[in-house]
């Protein structure tokens, strides 16, 4: 597996190649850190140039707790799961306070946003710890290898005390990327390099010609929906904003003006009289999915109201499901002036 990763290991930003860690060089655990915060739930592409960014106003640790959280926040506006920009930040304060990172496991996992998988990521990466590091790419190796019939999530304790077994006390760190990389470039969902992969000759899904059947997951359950209304309030070239609790769904973010988003279909979200309808956007949170009108309005009751210049919608921190709103309401502006 270190043999099959030295030649393949992908070039990423975080990364220290495995020429460079021999020849010395050692992760820079912020960057580790930051970039497993960042890459949870979230693909590769996706993350980079957040973490580009991210790097380049907060150069370490200790910038990053110093800086104000309302821009880490705005900075995050399209990443998803916004629980972990308030994370980011409460942990980059402890960590800058204790004067580093902790480097074991079983210590990192204390600190906010930090879990089973990450702390061993990052343990291990940035600190050479011998522990797992399990994420889907890994479960999906292990399971294939073994043909283990078992639905996840039952079977996670399973996969991590495999993994366990595996790692080696030398380069446990390049060990787990060489498999996050192998699940992801070789051990693929769909239609694996099974002849490129460097541990093929003992998988027994291979053997079977199983590999599709694996991971076995446990059926879905049907995300219940949620509709609502977001209000357009524009006012001499600036966009009636709000800034969001402190809990809750989108806690501390810039937010337009909505109603409440109800699981009652037969329930109208919005009155019709109170502006102008012009269409809707559909958007998916881990939880539920939502139908989302927008509606031109004169005005909007807001707890914590902050005007947008609309021109600066985009540098404004919105998160996605309020920036395809107002995508809409200029996408509407620009094909029937009159209308707005």
């Amino acid at each position: 597996m270190l043999h099959w990763y030295d030649e393949h290991a992908r070039d990423l930003p975080w990364r220290v190649s495995p020429e460079l860690r021999k020849s010395g060089m050692k992760p820079d655990p912020y960057r580790v850190w930051l970039s497993e915060i960042m890459l949870q739930q979230t693909t590769i592409p996706h993350a980079t140039r957040y973490f580009l960014e991210f790097t380049r106003r907060w150069r370490n640790v200790h910038e990053l707790a110093a800086a104000d959280r309302d821009e880490i926040m705005a900075a995050w506006a399209g990443l998803g799961y916004y629980s972990r920009a308030r994370n980011l930040h409460a942990c980059a304060q402890l960590v800058s306070e204790m004067g580093g990172f902790p480097e074991a496991a079983q210590d990192l996992q204390k600190l906010p946003g930090i879990g089973p998988y990450t702390s061993g990521a990052i343990a291990a990466i940035a600190f050479d710890e011998p522990v797992a590091a399990v994420d889907g790419n890994v479960e999906r190796v292990v399971t294939r290898f073994h043909a283990i019939a078992a639905p996840l999530p039952s079977i996670k304790k399973d996969i991590k005390a495999i993994v366990e077994e595996w790692v080696p006390r030398d380069r446990p760190g390049d060990f787990a990327q060489a498999m996050m990389d192998l699940g992801a470039t070789i051990c693929t969902p769909r239609s694996p390099s099974c002849m490129t992969c460097p541990v093929a000759e003992a998988c027994v899904a291979r053997l079977k010609d199983t590999q599709g059947s694996f991971p076995v997951k446990a059926a879905k359950t049907q995300k219940p929906k949620r509709r609502g209304t977001a209000y357009i309030v524009v006012r001499d070239g600036r966009l009636l904003a709000e800034k969001r609790p402190d809990t809750g769904l989108l806690a501390g973010m810039l937010g337009l003006p909505t109603t409440e988003w109800t699981t009652n279909s037969d329930k109208l979200a919005s009155d019709p009289a109170s502006g102008t309808p012009i269409g809707s956007i559909q958007h998916v949170f881990t939880h539920f999915s939502l139908t989302l009108d927008a509606v031109i309005a004169d005005d909007a009751d807001v707890q914590n109201p902050v005007w947008v210049p609309i021109k600066d919608w985009k540098k404004a921190g919105f998160p996605s499901v309020f920036q395809k709103i107002i995508g809409l309401y200029l996408k509407t502006e620009d094909e029937d002036p009159k209308l707005i």
